[in-house]
């Protein structure tokens, strides 16, 4: 698969060399490291059999209807950007958790501590060891002291409401659709509207489904296009930003996204 950029802005990925690594879990039982060098992408099979989702490439339109012009040029010039869509839905749901309120800094420190302590370890050959994101099962076993101890306490109420609703619904919540699955986890005690775009649109790529009005996005759309008048607030931009992409609402999103990541150079 050809692509010229690969979005590394899952807290999972972090630094090997030059390039990027992470664990993913793609079943029970079942683990698998993804590398990517350049636009090189290898993935090794640790144990179980199920195996890792493709990417999914994202493009600019050819054609961009001309309401998208304060926002084509510049992401078309990232050419086409590659994602790997998130095969675990409760990691998903549980780093949409995490990143409430605070800055994608602080989110990724505290998801990495967080898998270092309670996940399982996840040996690479004369490297730093990788660790999964701590099941659901497992979270529900972790003491008040386990949350403090990891800097999660502020979490300790959703994480656990959350494990405790994927024990019960995640099988079934796996077979909804991505637009129903976001309105689903919303009836769990923590998992608002953001968090469960954010969620849902890591698991499935659906970009539609992210919270596009957010302050990552209104960020990066002004950093894109400085000249342009983007609004501030949220409800305004959020309509702006409709108008502005159209029926093109997913991909510029995550291209938005995406740019944030390559300028910050996240990992």
């Amino acid at each position: 698969m050809s692509f010229d950029f690969l979005m590394t802005d899952h807290p999972s990925w972090h630094a090997e060399g030059a390039g990027r690594v992470r664990v993913l879990t793609c079943g029970p039982g079942s683990f698998w490291i993804v590398r990517v060098q350049g636009r090189q992408v290898t993935t090794t099979r640790v144990r179980g059999d199920q195996v890792p989702p493709p990417l999914d490439v994202f493009s600019a339109p050819r054609a961009p209807r001309p309401q998208s012009e304060p926002i084509h040029a510049p992401l078309a010039e990232m050419g086409s950007v590659a994602r790997l869509r998130n095969p675990d839905l409760w990691e998903a749901v549980a780093t949409a958790i995490i990143r409430q309120v605070i800055r994608a800094g602080q989110a990724r420190k505290l998801h990495r501590e967080f898998c270092r302590r309670f996940g399982d370890v996840i040996a690479l050959s004369g490297e730093t060891d990788l660790h999964t994101f701590p099941s659901a099962q497992r979270v529900i076993t972790l003491s008040d002291d386990d949350f403090t101890i990891s800097g999660m306490s502020f979490k300790r109420k959703p994480l656990r409401h959350a494990a405790t609703a994927f024990l019960t619904h995640g099988r079934s919540w796996m077979d909804l659709s991505p637009s129903v699955l976001a309105k689903e986890l919303q009836t769990v005690s923590g998992i608002g509207p953001w968090s469960a775009g954010a969620a849902v649109a890591d698991w499935s790529n659906d970009w539609a489904l992210y919270p596009y009005a957010d302050l990552a996005v209104r960020t990066w759309a002004r950093h894109a296009n400085p000249h342009h008048h983007w609004a501030n607030d949220e409800p305004t931009f959020g309509r702006q930003w409709r108008r502005v992409t159209g029926d093109n609402l997913a991909t510029y999103t995550l291209l938005t996204l995406a740019y944030g990541t390559q300028q910050a150079g996240a990992v």
